[in-house]
């Protein structure tokens, strides 16, 4: 290995830090990747199937990698074994929140990649929000860890537009990508000497909280638009969900619909079936409910739903 080679440890685990390791492992010099951690094997899409490596480790595996699965992030172990490996930067993409005596042990610094512009939406689920509060641009940030989560010093941001049609799990694609660049960029500047660090504007703060089986429900009570802006900023996964006749519905995608007739005086939550397409009244406007699914059911498209739909059963009203 190049005498001058940075020592790196990545630490990730979903697809979205996927983009950010091939890209270093394929840069080659001067960076030597000398560990990845991730989070254990696990069933991760059914409950009760056999345990599966996280993307990143299956990615590091292909790579020749060196894997370390971690349970507790705050086990001393850990820290000790981070410590051993003597690393010059450690680099996080969704992982966990680390304590200084982890992040503390990279000569040159740790640094996260955040899919947000920092510091807006400051947080575990900042795709979904941004998306969620209706925003036109997002982007990606890359910062010095320190002990207050997503607080750090930034190094860079990379800006894009928000299409009108897209959702989170789609978006959530690009930003990988963007990010993978704004990864590598960063490294480029630490093993240059050249980082120039800006400190957050604390005026500007505005939160991604983790979501929850509570916070995901619709509220049939606000505009089509922020109804739409929800649910796509909810798809694939964790997915808005509605109860109808005392049973949960998943919606997976909506578009606002144009002015119904009679609309105006429907409560929020009724449903309307106008030519063969599925619609809720809104406290402002309507939406069109394009795909849902029914617990313990498969995906469908509001066509196929209506087919077996009887409004005379007392199911008209999304609760």
């Amino acid at each position: 290995m190049h005498v001058n080679a940075l020592r790196l440890i990545f630490m990730g685990t979903p697809d979205f830090a996927v983009p950010s390791l091939q890209a270093i492992a394929g840069a080659g010099l001067p960076f030597d990747v000398v560990q990845v951690v991730t989070a254990p094997d696990r069933p991760r899409r059914k409950k009760n199937a056999d345990p599966e490596p996280t993307p990143v480790k299956s990615l590091a595996l292909e790579l020749g990698l060196p894997v370390l699965e971690v349970e507790d992030v705050k086990d001393p172990d850990f820290a000790e074994a981070v410590r051993e490996l003597q690393p010059d930067v450690i680099v996080v993409a969704a992982f966990r929140i680390l304590p200084p005596a982890v992040y503390g042990a990279a000569r040159l610094g740790a640094f996260n990649l955040h899919a947000s512009l920092l510091p807006a939406y400051r947080g575990a689920a900042p795709i979904n929000h941004a998306l969620m509060q209706g925003e036109t641009e997002t982007g990606v940030t890359t910062f010095f860890l320190q002990q207050q989560v997503d607080t750090g010093s930034i190094i860079l941001k990379k800006s894009t537009p928000i299409s009108s049609g897209e959702n989170a799990s789609e978006l959530a694609v690009r930003l990988s990508e963007i990010g993978a660049g704004a990864v590598l960029e960063t490294l480029h500047l630490i093993a240059g000497g050249r980082v120039e660090v800006s400190t957050q504007d604390e005026s500007l703060v505005s939160k991604a909280p983790k979501l929850t089986h509570e916070n995901t429900r619709i509220n049939w009570n606000q505009s089509a638009e922020s109804l739409h802006n929800f649910i796509r900023g909810l798809a694939m996964r964790p997915t808005a969900w509605t109860t109808l006749g005392g049973k949960n519905f998943k919606v997976f995608r909506s578009a606002p619909a144009p002015e119904l007739p009679g609309q105006e005086i429907l409560p929020p939550g009724t449903i309307l079936v106008s030519e063969g397409r599925l619609y809720s009244a809104c406290a402002e406007g309507a939406i069109e409910i394009l795909s849902l699914q029914m617990g313990g059911k498969r995906v469908m498209e509001a066509s196929e739903f209506l087919f077996g739909f009887r409004s005379e059963e007392g199911l008209r009203q999304f609760q």
